[in-house]
This record gives C-alpha cells, structure tokens and sequence, in this order.
C-alpha cells in the first residue's frame, strides 16, 4: 500500500501517493460503454473503465463515494462530490487527524464533515470500505494487487490503474476516477485549469525552465549509492509533464515498471547532466552531501544546487501531485525547488 511504500523508500518516504507524466496511461484508458451504455462524457450510464485487470462497468451514477490508496478522493472533491470513505494520511499530515491540508480546505469549503477515513498502515481495511456501502470505488492511482482488486470488486465496482503501479499521472487519475462518476467533462475542465495553473507556476519560477531535475533519496546513514525515482514515478514524471526534462538516467527508464532504481556511488558520473538534484532531508544534508569524496562529484552537488524537502511535511508530500495539492502547493514547491539555482 502506498503509505509504507513511502515509508520504506525515502527514510521512510516515499507516495504513498500524490501528488504524474510517468504514466503509461492515456485519455484512452478510460472509454464509455459502447454495448448500450451512454458516452461518459454526457454524464449517462452505464459506463465502461478501462484498467489494468480487465474492464469495470459502472451501471448507474454512484450515489456513494469511496476511494483508496493516495490522493484518488481528491477527485471527488474537486468536482464537489465528497466521498463516505477515503484513505487516511499517515504521511506529510501536519495535525495528525489523517487529511492533508488541502482535503481539509476542499471540505470546509464545501461544509463537509471528514468521510470514513481508512486506516491503510497494514493494507486495504475492506471491512472499513464494505461499512461505507459505496456504490463505486475508485483507485485509479494506486498499486492494487489483482487480490485486492477482487476483494473490493465484490463490495462495488472498482477503478484500477490503467498500467503500471503508482505510476497514473494526475491527469489520467482525474479522467479515470471523474468518468466512473459520470463527470467526464468536468474532469477535462479541472485537468485544463490545472495545467495553466502549472504553467503560470513554472513561468513564475524561471530559473527551472529547461533545467534537469533528479529527484532522489539518499540515505543519511549510507552515502554509497545514490536512489532516484524512476520516469514511472509521479514525483519526476509530474515535473517532466509540466515541461521539465528529464536528466538521462530517468530518461533510460521510461518504460520501467520499477519506480525507484539506485546507481552506486562510485558511478556518480552518471548524474553529471543533472542541473537540480531534489530530496529529502534537513537544512545540513547539502553539507553532508558536499563532504563525501563521492557524492562531491555530483556537479550539481558539487555547486550547492540541491533543494531539500523537509520530510514527512505536506510540502513534501506536495511533491506527489494531486488534483488538489496542485492548486493548494505547486506554486511554494517550485519556489523552494528553484531557490538552490538563484542562490548567489
């Protein structure tokens, strides 16, 4: 599940989640019924989703919302449906009542209590979601097993990803899970304003343009190699689709199923094109990092350009974009990414 996903990888990081461009799915992983059922853009039903374990038939607008894994209820909410069920956040939480930031504004703005939330430390709780008795469940982000999938398939029809785990992009997050809702069109529209809200951020912070950005864990405790998230993970996918390029060791792995590779430091000439080197840490990593004989090779080490993500804080978590997050965050995040390239 995505929470220990995070955990584990990024000393304890890494999406779970949310808050894309890594994934191998397009618009035409979700297609209306055609055997009788209604275009999903028209809102009509039934409809047909197309994902990773088959098809799902959605036969009427769902009345009753739940979502699991990262971020996929921040569909919902962004098109004013709140959800009965959802995942709760153990990570990136700053008040620890398990919602991000930017649920809880989406919520107080549309005077909703907090769903149900899904406690998912240990895995999927499906006697939590079958007590919520949705009428749909989506997880179109996420890393469901083909068990899970049948388990949760047998309570409500379920939105799988569309290919690779962990790897939906924002955008198809949004046009898989707002189509099971009938609300196609809206989900185009929230994809539109999304990406100019990216573009206005990104013309904001001009020092990024064009720059290759590595986003990478590296363990305090162990500086012989170098882990970074491959081009099927949201974290450098996003920032790729937003115009970012990729530096070539993530450019290699476009295609992979694998999210996360590590390259030893002894070949740290393979990151000698990398103008921004993303991870996670406190305000003295950089030093750190510049003091090892192997790591100081790194160019981009080397000159200082190195943004730090404070860990497990919602800017971090930002880091994995989200339909919600975007709107609440993109803006501070790329400002703290581009910091390191305008320092003097």
């Amino acid at each position: 599940m995505r929470t220990s996903r995070l955990l584990a990888v990024g000393a304890a990081l890494a999406l779970t989640l949310g808050m894309s461009a890594c994934s191998s799915g397009s618009a035409g992983d979700a297609t209306a019924g055609s055997d009788g059922g209604g275009s999903a853009s028209s809102g009509t039903f039934p409809v047909t989703i197309e994902h990773v374990y088959g098809e799902t038939v959605v036969k009427k607008k769902p009345e009753r919302v739940a979502t699991v894994a990262w971020a996929n209820h921040e569909v919902p909410l962004a098109l004013g449906v709140v959800p009965v069920g959802m995942s709760k956040a153990t990570w990136g939480d700053d008040d620890n009542n398990g919602v991000l930031p930017w649920v809880e504004d989406k919520l107080e703005e549309l005077g909703a209590e907090t769903p149900v939330l899904f406690d998912e430390t240990d895995g999927i709780d499906f006697e939590a979601v079958a007590d919520t008795q949705p009428d749909v469940i989506l997880a179109a982000y996420s890393g469901l097993t083909k068990e899970e999938y049948t388990t949760l398939s047998k309570i409500a029809p379920v939105v799988a990803y569309p290919d690779v785990a962990w790897g939906t992009s924002v955008n198809d997050m949004i046009r898989l899970d707002s189509q099971a809702l009938g609300l196609a069109k809206e989900g185009d529209a929230l994809i539109a304003d999304l990406d100019v809200q990216a573009d206005d951020a990104l013309a904001a912070n001009s020092a990024l343009k064009g720059k290759k950005v590595l986003f990478a864990y590296i363990d305090p405790n162990d500086f012989s190699q170098i882990g970074y998230y491959t081009a099927s993970d949201t974290r450098p996918g996003y920032l790729h689709e937003i115009g970012l390029p990729y530096p070539k060791v993530v450019e290699d792995s476009v295609g992979s199923k694998d999210f996360y590779l590590t390259v030893s430091a002894e070949d740290a000439e393979k990151f000698d094109d990398v103008d921004l080197l993303v991870t996670y840490g406190d305000a003295e990593f950089v030093k750190q990092l510049q003091a090892d004989p192997l790591l100081s090779k790194i160019p981009a080490i080397a000159a200082g350009n190195v943004a730090i993500l404070p860990d497990a804080t919602p800017i971090a978590a930002s880091a994995n974009p989200s339909p919600l997050s975007i709107s609440w965050g993109l803006q501070d995040y790329l400002e703290l990414l581009a910091e390191p390239l305008t320092a003097e």
